[in-house]
């Protein structure tokens, strides 16, 4: 059997590139689909919180809400009496992309899943979320 990180990236290498065929197709870039279930799952948010959800580097979330701004995916507002921060929110056309990915991830995930049962389904989220939970973003475990 692989070592367990090889077996991680080739999951996530694979699940990853089905899931982005099918944003492309929607017209979506790598990095946007997350945000759109983010936001969906969340609603309204600030960059930070969806830089820290998504795993994406607070500099590229701004980037990649730039791009879905000028698609109509999102809008960002300032809320009185908060100036510092952004909020952004779903338009009527990022929910409707938001939702359209939040079926194929659910396809993706039910079809990548077949093999195993609900026990092992379950069994297996809950044993990434508790390496998720050990592992630090940086740096060494010890």
């Amino acid at each position: 059997m692989e070592s367990l990180h090889y077996l991680l990236m080739k999951a996530h290498t694979r699940m990853h590139r089905r899931i982005r065929a099918q944003a492309a197709e929607l017209g979506l870039t790598s990095g946007q689909p997350k945000i759109l279930e983010y936001l969906l799952q969340h609603g309204e948010s600030n960059q930070k919180a969806i830089a820290e959800y998504c795993e994406i580097e607070q500099a590229t979330v701004g980037n990649l809400l730039t791009r879905m701004e000028s698609s109509g995916l999102v809008v960002r507002a300032q809320h009185q009496g908060n100036r510092r921060s952004l909020y952004v929110a779903l338009t009527l056309n990022g929910r409707a992309a938001a939702e359209k990915m939040e079926h194929i991830f659910a396809r993706e995930e039910a079809a990548a899943c077949t093999s195993l049962t609900v026990e092992e389904q379950i069994l297996l989220r809950q044993l990434l979320d508790k390496l998720c939970g050990f592992i630090p973003e940086k740096g060494p475990l010890t």
